[in-house]
Parts: structure tokens; C-alpha cells; sequence
């Protein structure tokens, strides 16, 4: 895999998820924000960066196109997608876009995906498929035909071939990139998608929502599908599993963004008192404080306690500086108490 070197212990790969936000009148400055977001990223030694693709929303809805554009911003952090609903995609053609940007980023690309009927369907659906919508299988099997797609096996027999201007060659999906399908993942919250995961080889990214099928708790429900996870794990590679928590440090923000922080934490701490719905779904609380306190209180849950690959999950209600102090936050003062060190620092220490 292209991740930084291993280290010897502790946390050893920090990223972190942006949901991309700009203005309607405005998209370009957005996006070019969320570019710069990455290069700051990179300067602080992140392992990682991924944006959410959201359709319809003032965010990225082509995840792909913007991680190719940030590829060659970038020259060393991974560059991920978390997720891409796989119901709007043909399992062929975005296996050529993600391949394609995965070349241009040097094998950098970090592909989450995620099943079901994809969000905003009763909208979308007559723009983007032929016939009854509510008849097409979004399953996981939509999944395996683009893992089909990546493994760069050949098309037809060994006669067949297909001709262009200049050359002859047997097909299959191009460009081929070596090693993608290692570093595809799943975004999963049930015991069903993580044991889907585990038996398709794909790495896995869980975050501050899970079913409480094993637990009312819900670390307690979390570490059972992790622990699910590992051992009917049945990838070529090691297994990656990246832990998302929203975490606000306050160390570098102002006395009204630290206020901010705290009336965004004290709005959603209700849905983690209980289960909610009739999934029983269990919510993680917000972590806000200083690094102290956040250091704290990621060591006293057990699943980020344990997790070797931590992500930051950004709210979607916060801005640009907000982001920059996030992560500048993050990355120099709440990390490395867990272990955690900058890449090139890292690099360094491994010769």
C-alpha cells in the first residue's frame, strides 16, 4: 500500500474527511479552497485527505474529477473518497475514472464507496437510469463487478484482440493501475456490511454512526464488527480501518468559535444518550476541547483508544478557517500525544 512508513507503535495514519462546502454563486472558490485545505494538509504531514461526493448539495458531486485535480497539488498524501454512493455509477466507467486519477496522483487514491439506493433517487432516478428504478439491484454485487473491473483482467479469450490507429492489443480496462484494488473501501455501519467487507478483501472506514445489533453502547457495537472484521478478513493484503470521530480542538480558535464548537456539540449530544429509530442506531458524542481533553477522551473510548488509522470528520456546517484550524489543531497538538508523527518525521526516523 502507499501509506507512510508503519511506525513502531501508537497512531500511525492521520487523515481527515472535508465535506467540500461553497457557495452557489461561488463553487470555484469553494473548490479551490478545499485544494488548498489539501496542500495545508500535506505541509502538516496528514497521511490523508478525502472528500464526501454528495449529488444535488453545495459540495463535490464528482469526487474522482477533484482528486485528480488535487493530485497534482499534491505530491505525497493520500487522496480519498468517503463515500461514492455506487448506485448512480456504471461499475465500468468509474472504474476508468478512479484508475485514470489514480495514475495522475501516482497510485495515491483511496476509493470508499458505499451501497443501497442512493440518496436523492425519487429525484434523480428518471435523469440517470433507463426504466423503473425501484427494479435495479443496488446491492454489494454493484460493488464486485467494479472490483472485477479493477484486477485488470483481460476481455474474451486469448485470440481476442481490438484494433486502433497504430496498434493491436488484447482488451481490458485502461489505464490499469497496479494495486488499486488493494485500496478500495467500504463505508460500513452494520454487522451485514462489515462482514460483506471482510469477505470482498476491501479495507474499511467506520465512523460516529453503527447499528446496535451486538450492543446498546456503542463502542460496544463498534469493536464487535471491527473484531468481526479482522478475523473473516479475506483480502490479498493487510487490512486497513480507518476510525472517523468528529473532533473540534480549541486550542488555536477564538473565544466565538470555541462557543460555536460547543453549542454544535450540545445540539447533537441528545441522539447519543439512546438508541435511535428502528435500526437501534447508536451515535458517538462530538469530541470538543482543548488537545488535552481530546487526547482524553480518544483514549477512553476503546475503538480510537486501539486504531492505528484515525480520521477527522468535518462538519458540514463550519467554514474554510474553521477547517485550517481544525486540522492545524489536530495535527500538532492532539496527535502526537497519541504516537502519531508527521510524515516526513516519520520518513526521517525510518532512514
Amino acid at each position: 500500500m502507499t501509506s507512510s512508513t508503519p511506525h513502531d507503535s501508537g497512531l500511525q495514519s492521520v487523515s481527515f474527511l472535508t465535506p467540500g462546502n461553497y457557495l452557489d454563486h461561488a463553487p470555484g472558490q469553494g473548490l479551490e479552497e478545499t485544494l488548498q485545505l489539501f496542500e495545508l494538509a500535506e505541509q502538516l504531514g496528514y497521511d490523508g485527505a478525502w472528500v464526501r461526493q454528495r449529488h444535488l448539495e453545495h459540495g463535490i458531486s464528482a469526487a474522482t474529477v477533484f482528486l485528480a485535480a488535487a493530485s497534482q497539488r499534491t505530491s505525497r498524501i493520500e487522496l480519498g473518497t468517503g463515500v461514492i454512493p455506487i448506485g448512480y455509477e456504471s461499475p465500468f466507467r468509474l472504474a476508468e475514472d478512479i484508475s485514470t486519477a489514480d495514475v495522475l496522483s501516482g497510485g495515491r487514491l483511496q476509493i470508499g464507496l458505499s451501497a443501497g439506493v442512493p440518496p436523492h433517487a425519487e429525484l434523480l432516478a428518471d435523469k440517470v437510469f433507463d426504466g423503473d428504478w425501484r427494479s435495479i439491484d443496488f446491492s454489494h454485487r454493484r460493488i464486485e463487478r467494479l472490483l472485477a473491473n479493477l484486477e485488470g483482467r483481460f476481455l474474451g479469450d486469448e485470440d481476442t484482440v481490438i484494433h486502433s490507429p497504430g496498434n493491436t492489443q488484447r482488451p481490458r480496462l485502461q489505464p490499469y493501475s497496479e494495486g488499486l484494488r488493494d485500496r478500495i473501501w467500504y463505508g460500513a455501519g452494520s454487522a451485514t456490511s462489515t462482514d460483506w467487507a471482510a469477505a470482498s478483501g476491501v479495507n474499511l472506514v467506520v465512523g460516529n454512526i453503527v447499528s446496535g445489533e451486538a450492543s446498546s453502547v456503542f463502542v460496544e457495537a463498534q469493536a464487535a464488527n471491527l473484531a468481526r472484521y479482522r478475523q473473516d478478513f479475506r483480502g490479498r493484503h493487510v487490512p486497513r480501518v480507518a476510525v472517523g470521530r468528529v473532533v473540534l480542538p480549541t486550542d488555536g480558535a477564538d473565544a466565538e468559535t470555541r462557543g460555536r464548537y460547543r453549542a454544535y456539540r450540545e445540539s447533537r449530544q441528545e441522539r447519543t444518550l439512546a438508541p435511535q429509530g428502528e435500526r437501534r442506531t447508536l451515535f458517538a458524542p462530538d469530541l470538543v476541547g482543548n488537545a488535552e481533553e481530546i487526547v482524553e477522551g480518544l483514549l477512553a473510548d476503546p475503538v480510537t483508544a486501539s486504531a492505528t488509522e484515525l480520521q477527522i470528520n468535518l462538519p458540514y456546517e463550519f467554514s474554510i478557517e474553521d477547517y485550517r484550524q481544525i486540522i492545524t489543531d489536530f495535527a500538532t497538538l492532539v496527535a502526537p500525544p497519541l504516537g502519531w508523527q508527521p510524515r516526513h518525521l516519520a520518513a526521517a526516523a525510518h532512514g
